[in-house]
């Protein structure tokens, strides 16, 4: 029986640090792909924002009426500009997958047309005067046509601006379902964590009963320094974990994952590795009684 306990409880050990591996390896590549849609919302903010100063810039462009020397400006040039930078970076982050990725395009696209109508409009002011440039104002800001049914807006009819803030709501929802995912949630990864230090437990508290009852002795020290090693190994990294997905929706950007800092991973696995070693020297005391009864025994 004891033979059975110690190969239990050794086990556990194994499952913890296993556990320990799969949990943080996985929250770590949900937290990577959260923070690098961060970062594309982040860009798409800042593109719909400079779509809305091309607007102005180049309204205030054709409004001094010197179109014709200074062409669109130099500042509807650089929000243009920055759109485009900041909608490729966007993509590197894109996961909404090909949704997503469509939408990016469209957007690439509008702001082309948006340069073409303008480029167009300096061409031909001279004949159109602000007719050209109220068509480039319309790919820019245009608002999106309206569901007759419904009386909502209807997605990806709009011009430059409102596709961003399309593209920026499809990325949100991305992003909420990546802060959804099961290695993220504290309610699913407590149990998986600390559940072998559970079962251990038990196990020990099984050994215990065993060695009192049949050896008249108290369970080793080593056996409860492996238990308490395991259980500190798995509430620490349940507890990590859980900050690590707090932080990722307060502060996204903040700082590494503690649960798999490379201290803590050395830390965990070392104490888990000693933990292992330990609950099997402990019980080879008792298993050598078996084999070897003490004299006077029945």
């Amino acid at each position: 029986m004891l033979r059975w306990l110690r190969a239990g409880v050794v086990a556990m050990v194994a499952v913890t640090a296993l556990l320990y591996q799969v949990v943080s390896t996985e929250a770590e590549q949900q937290m990577a792909a959260a923070r690098s849609t961060d970062a594309a919302i982040e860009d798409i903010e800042t593109a719909h924002e400079a779509a809305r100063k091309a607007d102005s810039a180049l309204l205030k462009a054709f409004e001094s009426e010197q179109v014709s020397l200074i062409g669109t400006g130099t500042a509807f040039a650089n929000h243009t500009a920055s759109v485009s930078t900041h909608i490729t970076s966007a993509a590197e982050g894109n996961a909404a997958g090909e949704r997503g990725q469509t939408q990016i395009q469209f957007v690439q696209g509008q702001l082309t047309t948006c340069l073409q109508l303008a480029d167009t409009a300096v061409r031909d002011y001279a004949r159109t005067g602000k007719q050209g440039m109220n068509a480039a104002r319309e790919a820019l800001t245009h608002r999106r046509e309206l569901n007759p049914d419904t009386g909502l807006p209807i997605a990806g009819t709009g011009g430059l601006v409102a596709s961003l803030s399309d593209l920026l709501t499809t990325e949100e929802k991305a992003r909420a379902q990546q802060l959804d995912s099961l290695w993220l949630n504290p309610a699913y990864m407590y149990p998986l964590l600390v559940g072998p230090a559970a079962v251990m437990t038990l196990l020990v508290l099984a050994t215990g009963h065993i060695v009192a009852r049949h050896f008249r002795r108290y369970v080793s020290p080593l056996l409860l320094v492996a238990l308490l090693a395991t259980v500190s190994a798995g509430v620490t990294t349940a507890v990590f974990s859980a900050a690590d997905a707090h932080q990722l929706v307060e502060h996204p950007l903040a700082r590494d994952p503690l649960a798999r800092h490379p201290l803590t991973l050395s830390l965990a696995l070392a104490s888990l590795a000693t933990a292992a070693v330990l609950a099997h020297l402990s019980y080879g005391p008792r298993l050598a009684e078996y084999r070897f009864p003490r004299s006077g025994r029945s």
